[in-house]
């Protein structure tokens, strides 16, 4: 026993040492990088909300590398089809038969930039794959790579040319971040050093593959969610399915990925349980974009909304 628990020590460093070896490459994304490995860790999916231009491709591409994973990318525009995505089948006269030519989906880590400039067809060929782990072209499935990972990025809803992601696309990510401007001294250490790209191919993976599989596993199997933390989070969605503020309430999927993310949470800090405070820290990223509000409001006010009713939700006591 206290073998597997060294070996799961172990694993939990190596989350210490991927945050403390990105860092420089990502100046003043500490949180950004770390809620990233959380969503990841927890099977889930990853909306970044921003500006161009802040850092959201050298995160991504920051991940990969340093997980040793196959990375693809999608740029959206509104030209865009569902096969630049999943790809497609072409014929080949040779052997006058089709052959499948698979796209970028067909990755561990997928990046899908500016995913709110494709029109909802493309959006929705990320559907399958996102939910299933899987696509279907001409009526054959083919399996995606194991870990599958999203990370989508969109530009704020008021920029010209863009397509509001419809709920059913927005449920399923499990988190909706934004990197934000860096801090002064970070954003001046980039101007001196200038930009961190071109060095992310000199990353080399700090962990393996079946060191991944092993770690998710440990967050499934070991780390535990107690009676009283399982109601407060069933507390925290029935006070949202009633609401004044919201038009509908927090999906059954919504409340698995704050228990998911929860346990994932609870785990990069060195513990095989959750506690409420881990659900609360969480639940700003996991909520706020799956729930409709009845009047317009833009990412801050909706998150201060949230936090506003968590405050009304009694915290258990252990």
């Amino acid at each position: 026993m206290r073998k597997e628990h060294g070996q799961t020590k172990g694993r939990r460093d190596k989350v210490d040492a991927i945050l403390e070896f990105l860092s420089p490459y990502l100046h003043g994304k500490s949180n950004s990088l770390r809620l990233s490995l959380v969503c990841f860790f927890s099977r889930g999916h990853l909306l970044i909300e921003d500006l161009p231009g802040i850092g959201k491709t050298t995160l991504a591409i920051a991940i990969a590398r340093v997980l040793g994973l196959a990375f693809g990318r999608v740029q959206c525009t509104s030209d865009l089809l569902p096969s630049d995505i999943t790809g497609l089948s072409i014929f080949n006269k040779n052997t006058t038969s089709f052959e499948f030519h698979p796209g970028p989906i067909f990755n561990n880590i997928v990046l899908v930039d500016e995913i709110n400039r494709a029109t909802p067809k493309t959006q929705s060929a990320l559907l399958e794959a996102m939910q299933e782990k899987q696509v279907t072209i001409d009526g054959k499935t083919y399996r995606l790579e194991r870990p599958f990972f999203v990370i989508a990025t969109q530009n704020p809803a008021e920029q010209f040319g863009t397509f509001p992601l419809p709920d059913s696309q927005l449920d399923r990510f499990m988190m909706k971040i934004s990197i934000g401007y860096p801090p002064r001294e970070a954003e001046k250490a980039i101007l001196k050093g200038g930009s961190s790209e071109e060095k992310l191919a000199e990353i080399e993976p700090l962990i393996t593959l079946q060191e991944l599989i092993r770690m998710g596993a440990d967050i499934k199997e070991r780390v535990q969610v107690s009676e009283k933390v399982l109601d407060y989070i069933l507390d925290i969605t029935r006070l949202l399915r009633t609401s004044k503020y919201l038009a509908s309430g927090l999906s059954t999927r919504g409340a698995l990925a704050l228990a998911s993310s929860a346990k994932t949470n609870a785990y990069f800090l060195d513990r095989d349980f959750v506690i409420p405070e881990d659900v609360k820290q969480l639940a700003e990223y996991v909520i706020p974009h799956r729930v409709p509000f009845r009047e317009e409001m833009d990412s801050t006010e909706k998150k201060e909304i949230i936090r506003s009713l968590l405050e009304q939700v009694p915290i258990p006591l252990s």
